[in-house]
């Protein structure tokens, strides 16, 4: 139910997009046709390491409909590099399916038959696949200016470990490993580029428009104003389409074709350009015999594949991520990125989570088993408290966590379904330093002659619904009914800078940008009619999407007459967000994710099944619901995926499984035939009306309360993902892993 005095927030209104979706009125950037326009392709490396001697693209060229084919040789007087990676393969390939030539062409199968004719020749070198091949000795360097496999060491340290573990009465140790799982949006990446006299072009299928509007600008020399990028529609995202991934190849296609070019990729080809961080975690943690927290340890690898991406921020949020959210007076981890000759890992939804909080809290539950605890009360005697730190570098914790394990204990009647001692039940918790590490955006909303308003946000609309978010908080600000207030579709000409989309950040950063816009558009409306009342601005209030004191009334309208002397002109209300609005300390928002999970195990086959689930999710408030709880429910099938079935399989370094036949993701007979969600709503975030962050915390909490409910009913933990029928039932054969 919407709370009192609310008109549009907390409602389940109607999504802005969804009639143009579901009909197919929806236009993403794979249907952009322009006039001249071309389509590019890309060849790939066939091997995981080598050096490139030569290119020969004369019989490419030379086919009948090609217009453009670049190599290496295209990038001279360019600044090549974008997140560590080059535009094309210079000098060597470091992964199968590295981009090392590409064309442009008359139609997709004369760029095909283009591909087929260029020639490449290799001088094959020693690969490396995996973390543990990466760091072993002798291993060959992914980068020869190197001086190892390790591109980035992260570490976060409180007290002195030593002195806890001796101080503890037991320690207990465990090593996980997280597979290496790929997003798997419903639309694959794609980009549309134009290449003109004085500015580029471009559309793509970007999270963070205006971050690939700079590697665009950097390496063609050009100013960002130079750079137009336009976003529309979105068919998903969840981080796999953060920061550029290919767009600045499409531009050199454009740039020598001279004619507009379109590259979308297929999955195949999205799978070996970005994924998840595979990681292998070793935990040690000392506790009291009454179940306190005193000292932990974690030693974790990622696998960050052959080029850097953003893994020092991956790194730095899984240092941080594995301690969990307890209060823990002595820790130290340390995270290790590692090069591999595999394709790059990146950005996933509620990134290294999954991976830290998997280890963190299985060991958590075989703590509470050797203990004789239950695993809530373990959980709750640990649980920091507002206002405490979870480790010197960040912000105190600024949720509820008691409250929220409260509400998963009674949403789940744990109490109840626990006392049986063999159920196969299981509980997780954690919260995680969300809102990305630069909180800067800025954001207008701008009222024209018809009344109508329109909200300019750079915000990417990828599915989460921001676009029906910001309208509900414009709406309510300005007393407008929804149909009169759109949020325009994203262009770095048109819309204010935001530094990205992710993070569970939209609502709370841009959304608080959105707020203040409104409000400064509210405040000029004000200052108008109260000059035309004849009373203080204070006295002037907003109802119903006029403007009144006392007697006196006027409409938007009416007000634009009064500032311009006709109905004409508009007036602009303007938001500004940065690092002062949480003190230029992180995170922004601490994200609370928990759940219960309930299983069906077949012991004959291995088989295991999710009978029932519970998750809660403390969102400050609900600004719309339905959204919250899709966004949950949607990240906890992620989980469920990378838990039971998800993984990225290789064989003499070729991906084995690059489609949706080999590579299963959940379907509906995969999911809880029960799923509950409840939402936490204390109005204690910083967003809009006290709303926190969402939609990354349902993802964490499944893979630890599946594994967990399994040790559980048969004695067997597995610390290794995914549950495969064919792990489980080795594992309940052999009995070999216990807690």
């Amino acid at each position: 139910m919407p709370q009192s005095g609310f008109q549009h927030v907390g409602r389940d209104v109607p999504r802005v997009d969804g009639v143009d979706k579901v009909t197919g009125r929806a236009k993403y950037t794979g249907d952009l046709v322009l006039p001249g326009m071309l389509e590019g392709r890309i060849l790939r490396s066939p091997l995981p390491h080598a050096h490139i001697r030569g290119i020969d693209a004369t019989r490419a060229a030379a086919l009948r409909g090609v217009h453009a084919v670049v190599t290496a040789k295209d990038l001279e007087g360019l600044d090549p590099f974008y997140n560590g990676r080059p535009v094309v393969a210079m000098e060597k390939v470091r992964y199968v399916g590295e981009p090392v030539a590409a064309v442009a062409a008359d139609d997709e199968h004369t760029a095909e038959a283009a591909l087929a004719l260029i020639e490449v020749d290799y001088e094959e070198l020693p690969a490396a696949l995996g973390t543990d091949a990466a760091l072993a000795p002798g291993a060959p360097l992914i980068h020869d200016d190197a001086p190892g496999n390790v591109c980035a060491h992260e570490r976060v340290e409180q007290g002195n470990v030593e002195e806890g573990f001796a101080a503890a009465d037991r320690v207990f140790e465990g090593r996980y490993t997280f597979p290496s799982v790929y997003h798997y949006s419903m639309e694959p990446h794609g980009a549309v580029a134009r290449w003109g006299a004085d500015r580029i072009d471009l559309w793509s299928s970007a999270q963070h428009p205006f971050l690939v509007q700079g590697d665009i600008a950097r390496i063609f020399g050009l100013t960002r104003s130079q750079v137009r990028l336009q976003v529309s529609f979105l068919g998903g995202g969840f981080g796999g389409k953060s920061y550029s991934k290919f767009e600045p190849l499409v531009v050199l296609l454009s740039r020598k074709a001279g004619r507009p070019v379109r590259l979308c990729l297929s999955v195949p080809e999205a799978m070996v350009t970005v994924r998840r961080h595979g990681a292998t975690v070793k935990l040690r943690t000392g506790v009291m015999n009454d179940g306190t927290l005193v000292a932990r340890q974690a030693e974790i690898h990622l696998d960050t594949g052959a080029f850097t991406e953003n893994t020092r921020m991956v790194a730095q949020l899984a240092a941080t991520r594995v301690l969990g959210p307890y209060r823990i007076p002595h820790l130290r981890s340390d995270v290790y990125s590692v090069h591999t000759n595999a394709g790059s890992a990146g950005s996933f939804r509620s990134v290294a989570a999954p991976q830290t909080i998997f280890a963190c809290e299985s060991q958590m539950d075989e703590i509470a088993t050797e203990l004789g605890m239950d695993p809530v009360e373990l959980r709750d005697r640990n649980l920091l408290t507002k206002g405490e730190r979870l480790q010197p570098r960040l912000r105190p914790v600024d949720v509820n966590l008691h409250s929220s394990l409260k509400r998963l204990v009674s949403g789940s009647r744990w109490r109840r379904r626990a006392r049986n001692r063999k159920a196969p039940l299981g509980v997780a918790c954690g919260s995680t330093n969300a809102g990305g590490v630069l909180p800067v955006s800025v954001a207008l909303v701008r009222l024209g002659p018809d009344g109508y308003v329109s909200i300019l946000a750079g915000s990417t609309e990828m599915g989460q619904g921001v676009k029906t978010t910001f309208t509900q908080i414009v709406a309510e600000e300005l007393t407008l009914p929804r149909d009169r207030v759109q949020a325009v579709p994203v262009d770095t000409t048109v819309t204010p800078y935001d530094h990205s989309t992710g993070a569970s950040r939209s609502t709370t950063v841009m959304g608080r940008a959105v707020q203040a816009a409104a409000r400064d558009l509210k405040r000029q409306l004000r200052a108008i009619a109260a000059r035309s009342f004849g009373v203080a601005a204070g006295k002037v209030k907003l109802s119903d999407g006029r403007l009144e004191a006392g007697e006196q009334a006027m409409s938007f309208t009416d007000a634009l007459a009064c500032r311009f002397g006709t109905i004409a002109g508009e007036i602009v209300g303007r938001g500004t967000m940065g690092p002062e609005m949480v003190g230029w300390k992180t995170p922004v928002l601490w994200e609370v994710g928990m759940g219960v999970a309930e299983l069906e195990i077949d012991r004959d086959t291995g088989a295991v099944a999710l009978a029932s689930y519970v998750s809660v999710a403390d969102v400050g408030k609900a600004i719309h619901p339905q959204h919250c709880i899709g966004q949950e429910e949607g990240a906890a099938m992620m989980g469920i995926g990378h838990t039971f079935m998800e993984q990225m399989v290789h064989d003499d370094h070729q991906l084995l499984n690059p489609n949706l036949v080999d590579y299963r993701v959940p379907k509906f007979e995969d999911l809880p035939a029960e799923y509950h969600t409840y939402l936490v709503e204390n109005r204690d975030g910083i967003g809009p009306y006290g709303s926190r962050g969402m939609g990354e915390g349902g993802i964490f909490s499944v893979a630890p309360s599946v594994v967990s409910a399994l040790a559980r009913a048969t004695g067997v933990r597995i610390r290794d993902l995914p549950l495969t029928p064919e792990r489980v039932w080795r594992a309940l054969r052999d009995r070999t892993s216990v807690p």
